[in-house]
C-alpha cells in the first residue's frame, strides 16, 4: 500500500509513529495513559528519533490516510482470514501495523471510533482472531464509504453501550462532529459518549459525534485535519502540550497556529489561570476555523465569566447543562443548513397555481403537451419546469429590491464568506465586475488596474469613463503568459501621482487574485501599504478563480475579506497607532514637511493611518470553484462607506446591470452552494488542495512523464525577489512549509493549479488541448499557453478522475516518445516556434493620454480615455482596416497607429490592445507568432481596424 508509510514528497502520510521491525513482536495493546492520550503511538517502547524527525507529508491529506488505512486492514486482515494465516504472518506485515499505528492517532481528531476501537482491534489481531477484527474494521471501512453497517445479532457479544453505538452507526442523518477540549478519564469519555447517545431523538435533523482530546495542541490538530468539525466544546480542565507523537510538520502547524494568537488586553484578570489559556485557544479555533461555533462549559464564576466571553463563545454552559448544550448545537446547524430561497422555490413548485403571467415554459405549460419537445423535460426533469416563473412576490422575492427570501440567502452567504453585505449576481463575474466599477467610479477619476485582466474590467473602464492607469505584471515569456503586479510598482505608481499633485484623483485599485494561472497575492499587506499612500483608496479584487479559499485555515489569509477584516482589527489597536505615529516621523521631514525620498517609501513596509477608511470588494465566480450552476457569481462588500452614501451608487449599478428576469435556478444554485461550503468547505478544500499534488507528485517522478512534462512550480512561476521560501511547492512538504510561504511571500501560487510545460510533446498548447486531451481522451481543460497546459482540481474532483488523468498523460507520453504514428499529422522532429517577449502596454496616444508636464515630458502619468477612444473606433468613418503586413510596414516607417478596439487573444486571454494604444512593432511580433483559434476584434481577412490620423481623416473628409 502506498501513503502510510511513503516518502517525504508523497503529500500521503500525516502523522509518524515509529514503525515496528519486521517480524517483530508487538503489544497486545498500544500503550496509552488514563487521558486518553497515548504516550507512544508505536509498538515498540519508544520511537528512534531518527524516525520522530522524518516528515512524511502534509496534515490536509489526513482523510486520505486515514481511509487508504483502514482500506488496507480490510484487505490484509480477510486474506489472512481467508488463508487461515497464523500470528507469524500478520507479525511480519509491518504494513498492517504501521496502518494501525497511524490510526491510532489519527482515530484520536475524529469522531465515531476513536483510538480504543484501533486498540481492540490490535489485541484481536495480537490473539490471532482475524474474523473479529476483520467484522471491526468492515465497521470502520462501511462508515467511511458511507454504506449501511449491518446489523448485529444476538451471537454478537456486545456491551449495551457497544449496541447503541452499532445502531448509531447506522444512522442516515446528516452527521457532524463536535470538538470537546477536556482532561478526562476514560471512563470520563465513555460518560460523556453514553449521555450523548441517551440525549438523541428520532426527531433531530442532525446527529453528532464527539471528538474529545485533552490539550489545547491537540485541539488546533483536530481543527487542522478533521474537517468534519461545526463546533468545538472547551471544558477549562484541558491541558497545553500533547503527548501525541505528531509529524514534524504537524507539530510546527500547530506551533505557527499558537503564535498567532497573544492575549488580549481586554482579557479578564481572573484567579483562574485557566481563563486566559481557555482564552487564547479560543482566539487560536476562531482563527483556524472561523466557521466553528465556539461554547464554553465552566463551573465557578460562571456569571462574571459571560459577559466578557460573549464576543468569543455563543454561550457559557455549566456543567449539568448538556441538555441546552445539545438544543444549541443542533440549532445552530440548522441555521448553517437553512436554504431559504431554495426551500422557497422548491415550495412553489409543489404548490398548485395558475398561470397568467409571462413565461409560458413556466410550469411546464408551453412543454408537457407538446408532441415537438417533450424531450426537453425528458432529459431536464419537471421540477424544472415547475420551478420556473416570473414571480417575485410572496416567499419568492425580488432579486432587485429583496424584502424575504433572497435576502436572507444573501445575508447568509455574507456570513459565510466574511463580508458586510454580499450581493447575488445571475449573468457572471464580467457583470459583477461591471457593478462595482460603475458604483465607485465617476468619469475622469483614475483607475489603477492589471494590464492583463479579465477584459470585463477594461470593458467596465470604457463604460465609467474613468482614466485608466494600467500597471503591468512581471511576465513568464518562456511559457507566454504574465504573472502579478509587485507591490513596489503599485507603490511607486501612487507616488508618481502625488508628486504630480493628482493623487485626489486616483479612485480604485483593481487586482486579479488569484490570476487565472494560480498567481496570489497578499492582499493584506498590498492594501496596508497603498492605504498608507492614499487612505481613501477602493480596492477590488477578483477573486473570480478564489471563491473556494475561504473555507481553508490557510488559503482564508490571501482573501479579500479575511484581509479587511483583520486590516480593520489592526487599525482599532493602540500599538498600530504607536507605530504609525514613529514611522510617520521617519517619512516625512520634520522641518519642512516634506515626504521623504521614493526610495525611502518603497525600502519600507508601510503602516495605514489609524483613520483609514477600508473599502473593499471582491467579485467571485461561484460557479467556477464552488457548487453553482454557470454564471452563478456574488459580490462581497467589506465597505465602511457603504451606509453613508456608497450604498446608494452600488444599487443604481446593481439595477443598470441586472435583469428584470434573473434565473431562479441560478439563485437557488447560489443558496445551496452557501450551504454546502459551510457544512463541508473545508474537507472538499483540503481534497481538492491533496489531489492536485497527488497529480504534481505522479507526473514528475513518473520516468516516462517527467521525460515528457515537466511541472511549473514557484521558481518558474515566481521571480525569486517575491520569494522566501525556498520550497517551490509548499504544501507538497507539508501544511507547516505552506502555511510559512503564505504568511511570507509577497506572491505564492494557488496549489489547486497544476501548470505543466509540454515542449517535450513538439506540439503547442492549443493542439494538445484540443486534438488530443478533448478529442481523443474526453479531458477538459480551461487554459493552454503556446507552451503549458492548465489543469486544475475542484471541490468536485475525484480519485479517480486524477487516476484517469494519469493514465492518459502517460498513453499521450508514450505516444510522444515513438513519434512515427504521428509524424505525418505533426512534425514532431520540428521545435516549436519561441514565441516573442510578452508585449508591455506601449501607451495611450497623445490624443486619449495625460497631458504631457512641459518641465519634463517624462514624468508624463500613463492613464487614458479608454471610452472617447472607443467611441472613436465605432464612426465608420473614422477608421480603416490594415492587414498585418501592410500594418507593419507601417511602424516600421515611423508611424504610430492607434487601436480602434479591443484585440483579445485567447490564449493569454487579456486585451493585448485596447482602445486608444498605439501599435508597436512588439505587438504585432507577437500576434503574428500565436497559433490560437480565437481571436476576440481582429478579423484575419480584414486586419486590425485603426484610428485614421487627424491629417488623413481631413484628406478623406
Amino acid at each position: 500500500m502506498t501513503g502510510i508509510d511513503s516518502d517525504e514528497h508523497s503529500g500521503q502520510a500525516s502523522f509518524v509513529p515509529g514503525p515496528a521491525a519486521a517480524g517483530g513482536t508487538p503489544r497486545k495493546r498500544l500503550d496509552s495513559d488514563s487521558s486518553g492520550g497515548s504516550a507512544e503511538t508505536g509498538f515498540r517502547s519508544r520511537p528512534k528519533k531518527s524516525q520522530l524527525e522524518r516528515d512524511p507529508g502534509m496534515p490536509a491529506s489526513t482523510w486520505r490516510l486515514r481511509s487508504d488505512a483502514w482500506e488496507y486492514l480490510k484487505f490484509a486482515i480477510k486474506r489472512l482470514a481467508i488463508s487461515g494465516g497464523d500470528f507469524s504472518m500478520i507479525a511480519a506485515d509491518g504494513e498492517v501495523w504501521r496502518s494501525l499505528r497511524s490510526l491510532k492517532t489519527i482515530e484520536l481528531y475524529w469522531g465515531g471510533f476513536g483510538q480504543r476501537y484501533v486498540e481492540d482491534i490490535a489485541e484481536l489481531l495480537s490473539n490471532g482472531e482475524f474474523d473479529k477484527a476483520h467484522d471491526m474494521i468492515t465497521r470502520a471501512v462501511n462508515r467511511l464509504r458511507g454504506t449501511t453497517v449491518p446489523d448485529v445479532t444476538e451471537d454478537d457479544h456486545l456491551t449495551e453501550d457497544e449496541r447503541a453505538e452499532h445502531k448509531d452507526r447506522q444512522d442516515s442523518r446528516p452527521r457532524f462532529e463536535v470538538l470537546i477540549v477536556d482532561e478526562t478519564t476514560e471512563g470520563g469519555r465513555d460518560e460523556l459518549h453514553t449521555d450523548l447517545f441517551k440525549l438523541r431523538h428520532a426527531s433531530d435533523q442532525f446527529i453528532y459525534d464527539y471528538v474529545i482530546v485533552p490539550t489545547a495542541d491537540d485541539a488546533v490538530a483536530a481543527a487542522l485535519t478533521n474537517p468534519n468539525l461545526l463546533a468545538c466544546v472547551i471544558r477549562p480542565g484541558f491541558t497545553d502540550r500533547t503527548r501525541q507523537v505528531l509529524s514534524r510538520d504537524l507539530r510546527s502547524a500547530v506551533e505557527l497556529a499558537h503564535q498567532g494568537t497573544t492575549d488580549s488586553p481586554t482579557m479578564p484578570m481572573s484567579p483562574l489561570n485557566s481563563v486566559r489559556r481557555v482564552l487564547r485557544l479560543a482566539d487560536t479555533l476562531a482563527g483556524l476555523r472561523p466557521e466553528l461555533d465556539l461554547y464554553l462549559m465552566a463551573g465557578a464564576h460562571i456569571e462574571s465569566l459571560a459577559g466578557a466571553l460573549t464576543h468569543r463563545f455563543r454561550r457559557v454552559f455549566r456543567r449539568e447543562d448538556q441538555f441546552e448544550l445539545h438544543l444549541s448545537l443542533l440549532r445552530r446547524v440548522q441555521h448553517l443548513y437553512d436554504t431559504p430561497f431554495f426551500t422557497a422555490i422548491r415550495e412553489h413548485a409543489r404548490r398548485p397555481a395558475g398561470v397568467f403571467h409571462a413565461l409560458p415554459v413556466s410550469r411546464g405549460g408551453s412543454v408537457v403537451g407538446s408532441k415537438w419537445i417533450s424531450d426537453f423535460v425528458d432529459f431536464y426533469g419537471l421540477n424544472l419546469l415547475l420551478a420556473e416563473t416570473s414571480a417575485t412576490s410572496g416567499e419568492l422575492d425580488s432579486l432587485l429590491a429583496p424584502v424575504g427570501t433572497i435576502k436572507k440567502a444573501q445575508s447568509l452567504a455574507a456570513r459565510a464568506f466574511g463580508a458586510k453585505r454580499t450581493y447575488f449576481v445571475t449573468n457572471g463575474t464580467s457583470t459583477a465586475n461591471k457593478i462595482v466599477h460603475q458604483a465607485i467610479v465617476s468619469p475622469d477619476e483614475v483607475v489603477m488596474v492589471d494590464r492583463n485582466c479579465h477584459k470585463s474590467h477594461h470593458h467596465a473602464l470604457m463604460l465609467t469613463g474613468a482614466r485608466t492607469a494600467y500597471l503591468e505584471a512581471y511576465p513568464l515569456n518562456d511559457v507566454a503568459f504574465y504573472g502579478a503586479v509587485p507591490l513596489n510598482r503599485i507603490k511607486q505608481l501612487l507616488l508618481d501621482y502625488r508628486a504630480a499633485g493628482r493623487l485626489d484623483e486616483v479612485r480604485m485599485i483593481t487586482l486579479t487574485n488569484c490570476t487565472f494561472d494560480g498567481i496570489v497575492y497578499d492582499p493584506e499587506k498590498v492594501m496596508a501599504e497603498c492605504l498608507a499612500i492614499k487612505p481613501d483608496l477602493v480596492f477590488l479584487w477578483d477573486e473570480a478563480w478564489f471563491a473556494f479559499a475561504r473555507f481553508h485555515p490557510v488559503t482564508r489569509k490571501r482573501t479579500a475579506m479575511v484581509a479587511a477584516e483583520r486590516l480593520e482589527a489592526l487599525l482599532d489597536t493602540d500599538a498600530h497607532a504607536r507605530a504609525y505615529r514613529e514611522q510617520r516621523e521617519r517619512l516625512f521631514d520634520a522641518q519642512t514637511g516634506e515626504p521623504a525620498p521614493d526610495e525611502v517609501w518603497l525600502n519600507e513596509s508601510l503602516l495605514p493611518p489609524p483613520d483609514a477608511v477600508l473599502r473593499v470588494y471582491a467579485t467571485q465566480s461561484t460557479h467556477k470553484t464552488l457548487t453553482s450552476l454557470r454564471q452563478g457569481s456574488m459580490i462581497h462588500v467589506y465597505d465602511q462607506e457603504f451606509s453613508h452614501g456608497a450604498e446608494e451608487s452600488f444599487h443604481e449599478a446593481y439595477m443598470t446591470h441586472t435583469s428584470t428576469s434573473p434565473n431562479y435556478q441560478i439563485l437557488a444554485s447560489l443558496d445551496l452552494g452557501r450551504r454546502q461550503v459551510e457544512m463541508e468547505g473545508f474537507a472538499l478544500v483540503q481534497k481538492q488542495l491533496d489531489l492536485a499534488m497527488s497529480l504534481a507528485s505522479a507526473v514528475s517522478r513518473h520516468p516516462l512523464l517527467k521525460k515528457t512534462f515537466r511541472v511549473l512550480t514557484a521558481a518558474d512561476l515566481i521571480p525569486e525577489e517575491y520569494r522566501q521560501t525556498e520550497r517551490t511547492m509548499p504544501l507538497r512538504d507539508g501544511l507547516a512549509t505552506f502555511w510559512h510561504a503564505w504568511t511570507t511571500d509577497e506572491f505564492v501560487v494557488d496549489p489547486s493549479r497544476i501548470t505543466i510545460e509540454i515542449s517535450g510533446t513538439g506540439v503547442d498548447g492549443d493542439t494538445f488541448k484540443h486534438d488530443f486531451l478533448m478529442d481523443r481522451y474526453g479531458i477538459q481543460v480551461n487554459k493552454t499557453s503556446r507552451n503549458t497546459v492548465l489543469f486544475m482540481t475542484n471541490i468536485g474532483t475525484s480519485r479517480s478522475a486524477v487516476a484517469y488523468l494519469i493514465e492518459v498523460l502517460v498513453k499521450m507520453a508514450e505516444k510522444f516518445n515513438d513519434p512515427h504514428e504521428l509524424q505525418a499529422e505533426y512534425s514532431l522532429d520540428e521545435p516549436a516556434e519561441i514565441m516573442p517577449p510578452l508585449p508591455d502596454f506601449s501607451a495611450f496616444a497623445p490624443a486619449y493620454a495625460a497631458e504631457v508636464p512641459a518641465e519634463d515630458p517624462s514624468k508624463q502619468l500613463p492613464d487614458g480615455d479608454l471610452r472617447t477612444a472607443y467611441y472613436a473606433g465605432l464612426r465608420r468613418w473614422n477608421i480603416e482596416h490594415v492587414l498585418p503586413e501592410e500594418l507593419g510596414r507601417r511602424v516600421e516607417s515611423g508611424d504610430q497607429p492607434v487601436s480602434a478596439g479591443f484585440v483579445t487573444p485567447y490564449p493569454p486571454g487579456f486585451p493585448v490592445l485596447v482602445p486608444g494604444q498605439i501599435i508597436t512593432a512588439e505587438v504585432l511580433d507577437f500576434m503574428a507568432a500565436l497559433d490560437t483559434r480565437e481571436i476576440h476584434g481582429y478579423d484575419a481577412r480584414l486586419g486590425y481596424r485603426v484610428i485614421l490620423p487627424k491629417d488623413r481623416l481631413e484628406a478623406k473628409k
